[in-house]
């Protein structure tokens, strides 16, 4: 049911309550009246007539029925003339006014007065004076008809201003649910017009502030999605990207060691060959001879060197704690003022390729980060296993990480290897610790599954 209908059914409820109580009173009052016109007319035409009646009675009968002739209708009253048998001798003829019409007889009932009768003995017989009101029931009657149709003319017309000005008050109403119909189909651009009514023209400019704020939500969130759409995208390439370079690294390193290294201990093993043979011979291309062996050596020495920076076949090999036993190892041999901790506990945790590499690459690039920029001479490196992931530690004595670094998540090489360790499940953490120096902290969940 619609708001303009409820209103309007209320309306009408109340004009005809209304309507209803003025019918009753005017009933009540017409009631009251008939029986006072009536009762008062009996009363008077019983007075007046008691004192002729008895004039006339004492000169007979007929002269009595002359005289009641002679007086014809009273209103409101019935005359009747009895003899002394009680034989009807005359009775006054019917009302003139309204001939032919009475009320109904529900209405006779509601309005009619108690009968009233009056009679006037004498010698020769009685005159019952009966009230009769029947002329004033009528009147009553046709008061009430033209009060009722007058009523239901009110009626008609006050519900149908009633209609018409309610359907004019709640016309904006619709326009807002039309366009709340809009807005739930998609159209974000939908706008209400200035509305009528202090109501409407609230409710239309908060729709429209509604409508514009979503706007913007909607702009943020889509810009948001392809922002991280980007981002995911970015991601992913990175991650590809990485995994192409860790098997172009791979390769490489396989090829400096397997071909490349025989070929340099091949040269050096020629030279010496040569020196050898020709020490006797040709001192000078003994000596070149030992040149090669040496610069051989050298270039041997060197490709070892850049083999593990490529990747660790170590790892590939013996595995993780082995690599990083190897790791530590390296950095002692190039840095005699380091000194390097080392506690590997990985118990029954099972660790992937890629889970793998990342916990080695974040080793290296801590221990180089340290080295480089926070000018550590002691480090400490932690690696254990649990049951539900494994933690790589590494704290150094350095000069710790500077307020701008740490905000942006450290450097290049810190902030690629925390993509590396997010795009495996883990998380990854740097901070300073007191006194001085820096923490590196990794965690990967154990059974990571590979990243493709």
């Amino acid at each position: 049911m619609s708001l303009r209908l409820k209103i309007n059914l209320i309306v009408v409820a109340l004009t005809f309550v209304f309507a209803a109580a003025i019918l009753t009173l005017e009933l009540r009052s017409m009631r009251e009246s008939v029986h006072e016109e009536t009762a008062a007319a009996n009363r008077v035409a019983s007075l007046l007539l008691q004192g002729q009646a008895m004039r006339y009675a004492a000169q007979g009968t007929p002269a009595m029925m002359a005289f009641l002739q002679s007086i014809g209708r009273i209103r409101s009253n019935d005359l009747t003339l009895y003899d002394a048998q009680g034989q009807e001798l005359y009775r006054s003829p019917p009302p003139t006014y309204k001939a032919g019409r009475d009320a109904p007889e529900w209405f006779s009932a509601l309005v009619g007065p108690t009968p009233s009768m009056q009679s006037i003995a004498f010698s020769d017989g009685k005159l019952v004076v009966r009230a009769n009101p029947s002329r004033a029931e009528v009147d009553a009657w046709d008061y009430m008809l033209n009060l009722g149709i007058a009523a239901l003319v009110f009626l008609f017309v006050v519900n149908a201003m009633v209609f018409w000005l309610v359907g004019r008050a709640v016309r904006p109403f619709g326009q807002i649910v039309h366009a709340l119909n809009q807005l739930q189909g998609g159209r974000f651009d939908v706008e209400l017009p200035p509305l009528a009514g202090t109501e409407a023209g609230a409710i239309g400019a908060a729709f429209n502030r509604m409508v514009h704020d979503l706007q913007g939500h909607i702009e943020t969130e889509r810009r948001a999605v392809r922002a991280e759409s980007q981002l995911s995208d970015s991601r992913e390439l990175s991650r590809w990207v990485d995994k192409h370079i860790e098997a172009e690294r791979r390769l490489i390193a396989r090829e400096l060691h397997d071909e490349l290294g025989q070929s340099v201990t091949a040269m050096r093993s020629m030279a010496l060959s040569i020196a050898a043979r020709m020490r006797a011979l040709d001192p000078q291309s003994e000596q070149a001879a030992r040149l090669i062996a040496d610069e051989s050596s050298r270039l041997y020495d060197a490709m070892h060197g850049i083999i593990p920076r490529l990747t660790p076949l170590v790892l590939d090999n013996f595995g993780l704690a082995e690599a990083l036993a190897d790791l530590v190892e390296r950095t002692q041999r190039t840095h005699a003022g380091v000194q390097v901790a080392q506690q590997v506990d990985l118990a029954d945790a099972v660790l992937g390729a890629d889970a793998s590499l990342a916990l080695y690459r974040a080793a290296q690039e801590g221990i180089t980060n340290a080295m480089r920029h926070g000018q550590a001479a002691r480090l400490g490196l932690t690696l254990q296993g649990g049951h539900d992931e494994v933690r790589l530690e590494l704290v150094d004595d350095g000069a710790g990480f500077a307020p701008e670094d740490l905000h942006r998540g450290g450097h290049h090489g810190l902030r690629w290897l925390a993509e590396r360790v997010q795009a495996l499940g883990g998380s990854f953490e740097i901070d300073n610790v007191a006194p001085h120096g820096a923490r590196l902290q990794v965690r990967l969940p154990v059974n990571n599954k590979e990243t493709a």
